[in-house]
Formats: C-alpha cells, structure tokens, sequence
C-alpha cells in the first residue's frame, strides 16, 4: 500500500528526472497521477486540433474504473523505474 506521503513524494521525484521521458511514458504518469488525485476523467473529450490535450484526456479515460490506491501504486512504481 502506498502512502499519500509516498505518492506525493514520487510526483516531486517526476518533476527531477535527469532526462525526460518519451512522450508515452509521459502520457502514463500524467493519466496515472490525474487517476490518483482526483479518479475518473470527467468532461467531454475536447476537439478540434488540440492533440495534446486530446491524447492527455484519452490516456487518462483509459484508466476509468482504476482506483486511486491502485494508480498511486502503479504511479510509484512507474516514477522509481525512471
């Protein structure tokens, strides 16, 4: 079980990688910590050609249904193996 503490503290780890991380290991942390904090994705999908926020919203809408204790581990351990 991983702590809020120990969540919070990974997020802060996230934010001082040496090196960024693909673009898909980025989308990974960002639906998995969207998924911790605050549970499933709300709103419409936005349009148009806002592809960033479009792949953001649909990364973390594939995680509908994943609690929050289940993505803060999966988050904490996806931040420790970068």
């Amino acid at each position: 079980m991983v702590t809020q503490e120990e969540f919070e503290a990974a997020a802060q780890r996230a934010q001082q990688l040496p090196s960024k991380p693909s673009n898909t290991v980025l989308l990974q942390l960002y639906a998995l910590y969207k998924q911790a904090s605050e549970g499933d994705v709300t709103g419409s999908r936005p349009g148009g050609f806002d592809f960033k926020a479009i792949a953001k919203y649909d990364a973390w809408a594939g995680l509908s249904g994943k609690s929050k204790e289940s993505a803060r581990q999966e988050y904490v351990a996806l931040v420790d193996s970068l």
